[in-house]
């Protein structure tokens, strides 16, 4: 009927919070236990992962991997190594709250003293929830298929220390883009665009666009620069050298040895996950306080 207006969408309501804790921080020991009571107090059921649970002793606890789809929201308190161990695996499961007890913190951008309020406003349906999608990768190897596994912020193929530069075949829809001869090569979403992308000279792309940055890691050959393609994309990575300790490692915390023939196939998942978002801080702040950029000239 014209004139009428639709009612905003709410969302559920928060019963279950998981928490997730960085077990060697001792600052994010002495705040989970403060969140816990925080979260007791308001009637709410608190679960904390199994790594967590040995640390705290309090609840069940539940396989890190698992904890975003038997909850409503999860709470991550550590760095964002800590965020990524949980997040990675939220696809199509509950909205991740990153507290920062760690270092940078680029995905962990609550800071600790803003955390119970930043908690109260994730319970209240006031802060912002940004969908990022995540990567669904597989490894191919004469005729077997592992995975898919999920990643968050980047695939890496790379080499170990004492191994020669690797050679690379790389194509985008089933057309071949590069050869790359290099110490390796990261695919990074842009989540993960701020992380080991951006040290290896990659691109900062913005989270709201729907892209990939593909970028090698010290290329013997200059002209291969790193590239953004669309999130679109299907991207395979064929191994073409004989060296061996060559990795491929996801999100910096799964890895495993490749071999010459081996291909990595990645795709952006149907699966995406909610980050719960400090509303009090836009990204252009976070990038200048996250890397020093904007400061005053001197006079």
């Amino acid at each position: 009927m014209a004139g009428l207006k639709r009612a905003p969408k709410t969302r559920p309501p928060i019963r279950r919070v998981g928490l997730v804790v960085k077990p060697s921080e001792e600052r994010a020991r002495r705040l989970a236990r403060r969140v816990i009571r925080h979260l007791e107090e308001r009637g709410l059921e608190v679960l904390l992962d199994c790594e967590s649970f040995k640390l705290l002793q309090n609840g069940p606890g539940i396989a890190r991997d698992r904890i975003a789809h038997e909850v409503d929201l999860v709470v991550t308190l550590g760095g964002d190594g800590t965020f990524l161990s949980a997040a990675r695996h939220a696809g199509g499961g509950a909205p991740v709250l990153g507290i920062n007890a760690g270092r940078l913190g680029f995905l962990a951008e609550a800071t600790l003293g803003d955390a119970l309020r930043l908690i109260d406003e994730a319970l209240a349906g006031e802060a912002p929830i940004e969908s990022r999608h995540l990567l669904d990768v597989t490894l191919r190897r004469r005729g077997e298929v592992s995975g898919p596994f999920h990643v968050l912020n980047d695939l890496v193929v790379n080499k170990s220390a004492i191994a020669r530069i690797i050679h690379l075949t790389v194509s985008i829809g089933g057309e071949l883009l590069t050869r790359y001869r290099a110490d390796g090569l990261i695919l990074a979403t842009p989540t993960g665009s701020t992380a080991y992308n951006l040290s290896a000279g990659g691109p900062i792309v913005h989270p709201s666009i729907d892209a990939l940055a593909l970028t090698p890691i010290c290329p013997h050959t200059l002209s291969n620069r790193p590239i953004v393609i669309p999130g679109s994309s299907e991207i395979e990575i064929t191994l073409e050298s004989t060296g061996k300790d060559v990795y491929l490692t996801l999100d910096g915390q799964e890895g495993f040895p490749l071999e010459l023939g081996d291909r990595v196939l990645a795709r952006k998942s149907r699966k995406s996950f909610g980050l719960v978002r400090n509303r009090h801080r836009r990204y252009g702040e976070l990038l200048r306080s996250k890397l020093g950029w904007g400061e005053p000239f001197e006079k």
